[in-house]
């Protein structure tokens, strides 16, 4: 049973249309990754900056309420939790996205060897 070329020609075109999504997910995707990254490390020097200064500086007000709200969530395990949860959550998102665009890939490469044998 052969599938006809209008048929084959949408479905290349679905699957063409999948893989564009996958891609353009793919690049969000790592974008977020690169943002939860530049967050963990912004927190990170920050709080090593502070720590830094002695105990009897003075700061301004909202620079003290940063060490609050960093130490906090230090405490918490808020922020690098938090991020390394979401970059975990990003990780798997890519992946299963590049499976996708390789599935799509290689089922129109199958498709299309699948039409070139049946039209010889």
């Amino acid at each position: 049973m052969s599938i006809s070329n209008e048929a084959l020609q949408k479905l290349v075109r679905e699957i063409e249309s999948q893989s564009i999504v996958a891609q353009q997910q793919i690049a969000l995707v790592r974008t977020q990754q690169a943002s939860k990254q530049r967050e963990m490390r912004m927190a990170q020097l920050t709080r090593s900056e502070i720590a830094s200064l002695p105990k009897d500086t003075g700061v301004y007000e909202g620079v003290g309420k940063i060490i609050t709200s960093l130490e906090s969530q230090r405490e918490a395990g808020e922020p690098d939790h938090e991020c390394a949860e979401g970059g975990e959550g990003l990780g798997k998102k890519l992946t299963s996205l590049e499976i996708t665009q390789k599935n799509s890939k290689e089922h129109i490469d199958r498709m299309l060897r699948g039409s070139a044998a049946a039209a010889s």
